[in-house]
């Protein structure tokens, strides 16, 4: 009796000790357990194959015992969720957010602390966070470290980029996770400031293929209140461990209890199409609070930017274009491109060209000294260039029925933006400028502090609300990777926060595969402000001594208006080399920059990526097929299309003897009607590509 007593208590004690959550499919399963000495455990199956082996969870504090052992459970519960939701912008009009949920309650045996571990099962991953209560023994707490493991099964084809705290601005690795190796990267890439604090530190989201073929994700949702999350790589044992960016006195992040972690997320499929159309990190984040959205609008934008990139004009009045040459009283050069001129003649073009707004950088004092010298204070933000008059501009655009977009150039100096913040707002407003541009080039001020730390994202985050009390649109470069914060507050329309077009211009630049990969990595997050539409691929066109160039052919550059999701796109070239061709030209004044829905008809990470998208409130569809080095050809099916109703395709496709490298701007234009049974041929170039409008027949 006593014997048949110890085995049910054992048994009891062991269902007490494992929970488990399936997804609604029933395809992934999350297996949760306390392991010895009360560790929190969890292991993650697809279609019962192990994904991650049993990894282990729990967090450590400052000056605390730490959160990692010695829990029992003392209640679990499941929950199912199942919503539609309708974003302000997006790639679909509607999205599924359905789940199935397990909240399992922890009791730290000796501390009394209670942890709760939620997790989230959906058809296309799991997700997981950490949930301190409100509770009498853990009231104000500093974490120093997240125990957070994901012990892999496999040598996974990696696709990955150094676990910078200041930088997310690389060219992708690709490798094996055993190769993984920041000692063997090339740091004369052109990236400004760069802190790597150790050889097999990777970023997320890190994009993965397991030699049986199945593609795993890695990343992190709603990162509020928490620095960013970098990967710590056991390259002999494919065992990641959680790494949170520190402050500038070594602390990770300042929380006080009711409070939440961000969800650590693991997205898998056996088809690379579930990952780049998921929408489970947007899902993961709070719906949004603002009420009125209406003045939340998509934008496809020129502006004065490139011709600083390329050395036709400066950024600076003085023309010196260092970013270092103080001077009290700096006289003009005739080479500062943010005059009041050439700002008319932007406006002119968005006027005719029937595109939204014009961006303007260089427009404010300050241009002369503001880079590399960690400088407090550089940049008023409300100040103007004798030769830029900001009243007449807006006056003007406002006639000509263009929105102007700002820019602030922070130079890193945070506090110093912080500080101006309303100031530099009010100024939108009073000029009429709906969206501002942001920048974070150089060290951070506060200094000691990363980008990617918790002061820093609370900043980036701050600047989103506060935009919407003053009904602005944010579109952040050089900021920490967004992580679905754009459904809360969706006037932060777009972020760079990957390397963009602009190393191109003046660096080793964007290798062909780099397009092919973003969408299953940065864009995960949210929308990318990647600047496409570059028509002059090479820069030896400017200057005969430059050899760097884009990595792409120029119908590569309109396809990815298409496979680049972002509600706010630039047409980032010259204005006289649209007017040089305006066939292909054609296709970025009509492609869609907001869609009602978006069909991944061909993926493969580091590869390729073919993508139709339906524009919102119309009948017109756009397609972008993008490839890396490799020429590639295929055969797409039309059935995305509305059935019963006849199209005018217009096809925008490299040249036969196009190349990125030795012929990039070889294109060819032709149309065709086709109707959803219709099959269309693809040839892309080697870094070439396809762009397609589907435009209705009445």
């Amino acid at each position: 009796m006593k014997e048949l007593l110890s085995v049910l208590l054992a048994f009891t004690m062991s269902m007490l000790s494992a929970q488990s959550v399936q997804s609604p499919s029933g395809k992934i399963s999350v297996d949760f357990k306390l392991a010895g000495d009360g560790q929190p455990t969890y292991s993650v199956n697809y279609k019962s194959k192990a994904v991650v082996l049993e990894s282990a969870l729990g967090i450590k504090l400052k000056d605390k015992p730490a959160l990692d052992v010695k829990f029992e459970i003392v209640g679990s519960k499941t929950a199912t969720f199942n919503e539609s939701w309708k974003p302000v912008l997006g790639e679909q009009s509607n999205i599924v957010n359905h789940y199935n949920e397990l909240t399992v309650s922890l009791v730290q045996k000796e501390t009394h602390v209670k942890m709760n571990i939620i997790f989230r099962a959906f058809d296309e991953g799991v997700a997981f966070r950490y949930d301190f209560p409100k509770q009498a023994d853990l009231n104000y707490f500093i974490i120093s470290d997240e125990v957070t493991q994901f012990n892999l099964t496999e040598n996974n084809k990696v696709f990955w980029i150094p676990g910078d705290f200041d930088s997310n601005e690389y060219e992708y690795n690709e490798t094996k996770l055993s190769e993984i190796d920041n000692s063997k990267i090339n740091m004369n890439n052109g990236i400004g400031v760069k802190s790597i604090p150790g050889k097999y530190m990777v970023q997320t989201p890190l994009m993965m293929k397991s030699p049986t073929g199945l593609y795993v994700n890695i990343f992190e949702a709603a990162v509020v209140n928490y620095p960013v999350m970098h990967l710590n790589v056991d390259v002999n044992n494919y065992k990641l461990t959680a790494q949170l960016v520190p402050n500038a006195i070594g602390d990770k992040a300042y929380l006080q209890t009711p409070c939440v972690s961000p969800w650590r997320t693991i997205m898998i499929s056996n088809d690379a199409r579930d990952i780049v159309g998921s929408k489970m990190i947007l899902n993961l984040n709070e719906p949004s609070k603002i009420d009125d959205t209406s003045w939340i609008k998509p934008m496809k934008y020129v502006g004065i930017w490139w011709e600083m990139h390329v050395g036709k004009s400066t950024w600076d009045y003085a023309g010196s274009q260092n970013a270092t040459n103080f001077a009290d009283a700096p006289k003009a050069s005739g080479k500062h491109g943010a005059t009041t001129e050439n700002t008319k003649r932007y406006i002119d073009f968005a006027a005719k060209n029937g595109f939204d707004g014009v961006l303007v950088e260089g427009w404010n004092v300050g241009w002369e000294d503001w880079n590399g010298n960690w400088k407090e204070e550089v940049f008023d933000f409300t100040t103007p260039y004798p030769d830029f008059d900001i009243a007449a501009l807006s006056a003007y655009a406002k006639l000509k029925n263009v929105k102007m977009i700002m820019h602030h150039e922070t130079s890193g100096s945070v506090a110093n933006y912080e500080r101006h913040l309303d100031r530099a707002f009010e100024n939108m407003v009073k000029y009429d400028y709906p969206a501002v541009k942001t920048g974070y080039v150089g060290k951070i001020i506060p200094r000691g502090e990363f980008h990617d730390g918790q002061t820093m994202v609370n900043h980036f985050n701050f600047v989103a609300r506060r935009a919407a009390d003053y009904k602005l649109m944010i579109n952040s470069h050089e900021s920490s990777h967004p992580t679905g914060y754009g459904r809360t507050y969706p006037n932060y329309v777009a972020a760079e926060a990957a390397r963009g077009t602009e190393f191109n211009a003046w660096s080793i630049g964007n290798p062909p595969m780099h397009e092919t990969i973003l969408p299953f990595t940065r864009l995960l997050g949210g929308p990318m402000d990647y600047t496409p539409g570059i028509f002059e691929i090479k820069m030896s066109y400017y200057d005969k001594n430059k050899t760097e160039q884009v990595h792409t052919t120029l119908a590569k550059q309109l396809a990815l208006y298409v496979t680049m999701y972002s509600p706010i796109q630039m047409a980032a070239d010259l204005l006289e080399n649209y007017e040089k061709y305006p066939d292909a030209f054609q296709f970025i004044k009509d492609v869609a920059v907001d869609w009602d829905d978006s069909t991944y008809l061909q993926a493969e990470p580091g590869d390729y990526l073919t993508i139709a998208r339906k524009a919102k409130g119309k009948e017109s569809w756009f397609l972008g097929a993008i490839t890396d080095e490799n020429a590639r050809k295929s055969e797409i099916k039309l059935d995305f299309l509305t059935k019963g109703k006849k199209y005018k395709a217009i096809i925008y496709e490299d040249a036969k003897d196009a190349d990125w490298k030795n012929n990039p701007i070889a294109y060819k234009i032709k149309t065709m009607l086709v109707t959803s049974k219709s099959k269309i041929n693809l040839n892309l170039a080697p870094g070439g590509g396809t762009a397609i409008s589907f435009e209705p027949i009445n």
